[in-house]
């Protein structure tokens, strides 16, 4: 039975709208010439303890274990320092340590040496002669004219000279002259002993009696 003319229309017109519906289905699915299709790429999330972490939680985490590490960097240099500086402390002070045992030990060598200087004197023979010959009988050879230098200041070789002033007596002008007992008892009358406590005295005090005679040249006085 042909078709009516209505109904032919109607066909037409529905196989019409289905082509352009698959053609926009198609045009949808295949990128056009001169176009790049992008498609959305899902962003993939890490579960943390049954929790979802986004990108931005990801690199919170980064930047904070960044900063634990610079913190624990930081740590290692200023235990370094610390460490470093303990160290230098404790040099210090084995040196310091060492320069007074060496300071301890040049005294107590300097101390027996006057010791046994004294004992050497007390022990002598009897002196005779002038004060200038008994002084080169007892004093080291080159001490003496040092130690001549200061007796002829203090009392141009005079054992009974007397500083009206303070009282100081005999050759070295012991004050008072009563110290010079212990080199001595018959220390008013007699040189050798007056030599022997003012060498001892020179010793003791400067080290020697040219170091006696260089601090007298700056003040006059030893």
């Amino acid at each position: 039975m042909p078709l009516s003319h209505a109904r032919r229309n109607s066909l037409i017109t529905g196989v019409t709208t289905l082509v352009v519906a698959s053609a926009a289905t198609a045009a949808l699915a295949i990128p056009q010439s001169g176009s790049t299709a992008v498609a959305a790429v899902p962003v993939a999330a890490v579960s943390v303890d049954g929790k979802p972490v986004t990108a931005q939680g990801q690199a919170d985490s980064a930047a904070a274990a960044q900063a634990a590490e610079a913190q624990a960097a930081q740590a290692q240099a200023a235990q370094a320092q610390a460490d470093a500086a303990a160290a230098a402390q404790a040099q210090a002070q084995a040196e310091a340590k060492a320069q007074a045992d060496a300071k301890a030990q040049a005294d107590a060598q300097a101390a027996a040496s006057r010791s046994q200087q004294r004992q050497d004197l007390n022990t002598a023979p009897v002196l005779s002669g002038s004060p200038q010959q008994i002084a080169a009988q007892v004093v080291p050879a080159g001490q003496l004219q040092c130690f001549s230098n200061i007796v002829f200041r203090e009392s141009s070789w005079n054992p009974l000279a007397v500083n009206a002033s303070s009282g100081a007596y005999g050759l070295v002008q012991a004050l008072p002259g009563s110290k010079m007992a212990s080199a001595g008892s018959d220390w008013r009358t007699n040189p050798a002993t007056q030599i022997k406590w003012g060498l001892d005295y020179m010793n003791s005090r400067y080290g020697s009696p040219c170091a006696a005679w260089s601090f007298w040249q700056a003040h006059h006085w030893y």
